[in-house]
């Protein structure tokens, strides 16, 4: 048995009922198996069992009093996975789903993230299984102060960084600023995503969206392809899918898709114009549908219940959450004739629908790379705060097409490395983990 399939059978066994975190670690392990064989100082020093280790795991209680004066209580989290590289760094996540094996599986998808940005950043993620939609201001506020009345002690910004993520946008982080500015009496750059006027970064909002096509732009080139006419189909309506569609309608593509919890808009005449503006709306309702797109715009249809897989399409970008994408979905998108998918959320794609899909040669652009964007210029925000100045949303957007740019570059290279064809899910996730192992070779056992 070689040292991968050893340590991820140990690794089930350690921790049982974790489906995600085992999901993530088996498909980037089993990529890892080349450079295990090329360097054996790699298994000498342990460095599977070190890395699915995190250096810290913190949950707690959250109380909170709703608005009709009852005392509800949540559970909150903090995974700091990695610091080989830097402070963690990773988003908070709300929403009734998440649990330990959730924000572990993002905390550790965030190690290589972060890595392949280049820039001095570990990984670590967070959140609380608190459901935001349908809560008043208030409630949201009350949630919010609570959570960082815990959670300040754990932060800091040489210490983790955290940022927004699902269900928590420029108004948690705005909450949880002021709670922990209170606290610490010390206004400095520990959460990102703030608003531009306190210290937020122009042009973050759409920065993870940019990214994302941007890296797609990257990966058509490479294969002698251009985003110019290709029909895209992308899951979501938030702001992943918002900045999305808007660089894609930028760089002449036509989308033709949103969708959420309760179905999918196809619009054939396009997502565009104000169509993306009333995207906002939709999300600033708190209802978390997308069903009304249609009764504004009755020129598009509305599938209730479905997911927009099956719509024949060139380019298929997930931008919703993870495991939208099942292996039957996966076979709906061969059989239309899919060439490329480039990865929106984080792990949206099931294990067995990414090996069907490359067997069938289709190109799968993974999210620790296509989606490093936000936590990229979350890092350009950190330096913003850092240097008590302010950068240009031109600067911010010329810096993020390098990172992404080089994102891509480093993927190849590790693809033409190890022999690994057009497999560039392997190839970010050695070009991540190199970095990493050798960051926590030179800094001992630790």
């Amino acid at each position: 048995m070689s040292y991968v399939s050893e340590q991820l059978e140990k690794l089930a066994a350690k921790n049982p009922n974790q489906p995600e975190f085992l999901q993530t670690a088996t498909e980037v392990l089993t990529s890892l198996e080349p450079v295990f064989d090329a360097n054996p100082q790699y298994q000498n020093a342990a460095l599977i069992e070190r890395i699915t280790e995190p250096e810290r795991q913190i949950i707690f209680r959250v109380p909170w009093v709703d608005d009709n004066g009852k005392v509800q209580v949540n559970r909150g989290f903090r995974v700091q996975f990695s610091s080989a590289l830097g402070p963690y760094k990773g988003g908070l996540r709300f929403a009734p789903n998440v649990n330990i094996s959730i924000i572990k599986f993002l905390g550790f998808e965030q190690i290589f993230k972060n890595s392949l940005t280049g820039l001095p950043i570990g990984g670590g993620k967070g959140g609380a299984d608190f459901d935001p939609n349908g809560k008043s201001d208030m409630e949201i506020m009350r949630f919010c102060q609570s959570f960082v009345t815990e959670l300040y002690r754990h932060i800091g910004p040489n210490t983790d960084v955290p940022a927004g993520d699902l269900g928590v946008g420029g108004r948690e982080i705005g909450y949880m600023m002021g709670q922990y500015k209170r606290i610490r009496d010390a206004y400095d750059g520990t959460l990102t995503g703030k608003g531009v006027g306190y210290g937020g970064l122009l042009g973050r909002a759409e920065a993870t969206g940019f990214g994302i096509v941007f890296y797609a732009r990257e990966m058509l080139k490479h294969f002698g392809e251009s985003l110019e006419g290709k029909k895209v189909v992308i899951s979501g309506f938030g702001n992943v899918a918002w900045g999305t569609a808007i660089k894609l309608n930028e760089l002449g593509a036509k989308v033709i898709t949103i969708s959420g919890p309760d179905g999918y808009i196809l619009d054939e005449d396009g997502v565009s114009g104000e169509k993306i503006d009333y995207m906002l709306e939709l999300r600033a309702s708190g209802k978390n549908v997308c069903a009304p797109y249609a009764e504004k715009f009755p020129n598009a249809k509305f599938f209730k219940g479905e997911k927009p897989w099956g719509v024949k399409a060139d380019l298929y970008i997930p931008c919703a959450t993870q495991n939208e994408i099942y292996l039957e979905d996966a076979e709906k998108m061969v059989a239309n004739g899919c060439k490329f998918l480039c990865e929106g959320a984080n792990m949206p794609t099931r294990n067995e629908a990414i090996e069907y899909l490359q067997k069938n040669g289709v190109i799968v652009g993974p999210s620790k790379a296509a989606n490093a964007g936000g936590v990229a210029c979350s890092c350009i925000e950190m330096s913003q705060n850092a240097g008590h100045t302010v950068f240009s949303a031109e600067d911010v957007y010329a810096k993020l097409e390098n990172i992404m740019v080089n994102i891509f570059k480093q993927s190849v290279a590790a693809c033409e490395k190890y022999n690994l064809g057009n497999n560039l899910v392997a190839g970010a996730n050695i070009a991540g983990f190199v970095k990493v192992a050798d960051a926590m070779m030179a800094q001992g056992i630790v």
